[in-house]
């Protein structure tokens, strides 16, 4: 008897920590490198898992580099290649960080909220602190969020010719969309 109280008083505080969490594994991730001399260097991966703490604020997401659809096969393969990527060696990328101010997020009433999210990319094993401006929207208890920053390639050690002469954005932009 006092192991199935037990089990059950565990069984209840597990379900209510994890209720808490909120995750995901159909986020999307836009990453847009077009310059007026070349509109094809942009992406899109639909297959990023995230996650969000509605208690602490805690936010993640994860994303594999090889996912990333370019309509131009070439500048895939480019994309992934030891040079820019290298996906083979780091095959993710990833953000770990916090929703400011979580608390003034109401998730049991719809409505939309401006935060500020901050914390750290991981890219090719370098990790750069990101701030950014995002939005959460509740709308009939289903949770989404927005973003959009710049990154800087040459934080992340990627430089080359394409780059150089102008063809891709030395300060993509990378769009982050979640619902939980």
């Amino acid at each position: 008897m006092k192991k199935t109280i037990f089990f059950l008083s565990f069984l209840a505080l597990t379900s209510t920590v994890m209720a808490q969490t909120l995750t995901t594994s159909s986020a999307v991730v836009k990453f847009d490198a077009s310059t007026p001399k070349d509109a094809l260097p942009k992406a899109e991966n639909k297959t990023v898992t995230a996650s969000l703490d509605k208690s602490t604020g805690a936010l993640a997401f994860e994303a594999t580099v090889n996912n990333f659809a370019f309509t131009n096969p070439t500048i895939q393969a480019h994309f992934n290649e030891e040079k820019w990527m290298n996906s083979a060696k780091f095959p993710k990328f990833i953000f770990i960080g916090k929703v400011d101010k979580i608390n003034k997020i109401k998730f049991t009433k719809d409505g939309t909220y401006s935060v500020k999210v901050s914390g750290n990319l991981t890219v090719k094993g370098v990790a750069v602190p990101v701030s950014a401006p995002a939005t959460v929207t509740i709308t009939n208890g289903v949770v989404s969020a927005t973003t959009t920053f710049s990154i800087k390639l040459k934080d992340f050690g990627i430089t080359g010719q394409a780059i150089d002469a102008g063809k891709v954005a030395e300060k993509p932009t990378v769009a982050v969309s979640v619902q939980f």
